[in-house]
């Protein structure tokens, strides 16, 4: 399984290809907003940086302006990701992109049925947000067995993305139940780094070789 990291935070993702773990990005309206600065600069330094897909979002609502936001963005690098919400004008955008040759992604999914409807479309990668169907009482990693048990039936080639990821236990279990790409917040991605058994090893080798004679 493949890690993106969820951020639009120029640090974070500089600290994150120094580790050599991640594949992509994903962004938001609310991830950069959060930053400020200057967005589009940003953005073609990570395409640069990270090598791999970056996905950007548009914030057209209907499909001729979805297309337009799409087109200019994708012209920015090789490596931009168009994210669209899945409804039915961003099926029709999705549609249009994939014949123009420009990947997307299928984000804000909370059903099967809209993963379903988004890779019939074409959407490159399909994004269902976990951590936001658990706050309101929902199976977040059942969603992922669905869609990865569908998309298998019928070899479906659109990746599945997990995302609005929370804990490094939902990382582990977005790989047991077989996701292409697990997206997360850098804090996630500090957390599965640290074990406090690591630590204490660390300590007793540092304690014993300053003890040697």
């Amino acid at each position: 399984m493949k890690l993106f990291l969820d951020t639009a935070n120029q640090a974070e993702v500089e600290a994150a290809v120094k580790m050599g773990v991640i594949s992509g990005v994903t962004t938001n309206p609310s991830l950069v907003a959060k930053e400020g600065g200057d967005y589009i600069e940003r953005v073609k330094y990570f395409c640069e940086l990270v090598g791999g897909p970056i996905s950007v979002e548009v914030m057209a609502a209907d499909t001729e302006g979805m297309l337009a936001e799409a087109r200019e963005l994708a012209a920015l690098h090789e490596n931009i990701v168009i994210k669209l919400p899945i409804t039915a004008e961003s099926l029709a955008a999705i549609k249009q992109l994939k014949a123009e040759g420009i990947k997307t992604n299928a984000t804000l999914c909370f059903s099967a049925n809209q993963a379903i409807l988004a890779a019939r479309a074409g959407a490159s990668y399909v994004s269902p947000f976990v951590g936001r169907l658990n706050d309101v009482g929902m199976d977040g990693m059942g969603l992922i067995a669905e869609i990865k048990a569908i998309f298998d039936n019928y070899d479906i080639d659109t990746e599945i993305i997990v995302a609005s990821v929370r804990s490094p236990r939902q990382v582990t279990d977005a790989a047991m139940i077989g996701a292409d790409i697990a997206t997360i917040p850098f804090k996630t991605l500090e957390q599965m780094v640290s074990h406090p058994q690591t630590d204490l090893g660390i300590a007793k080798f540092e304690s014993d070789w300053a003890k040697r004679k």
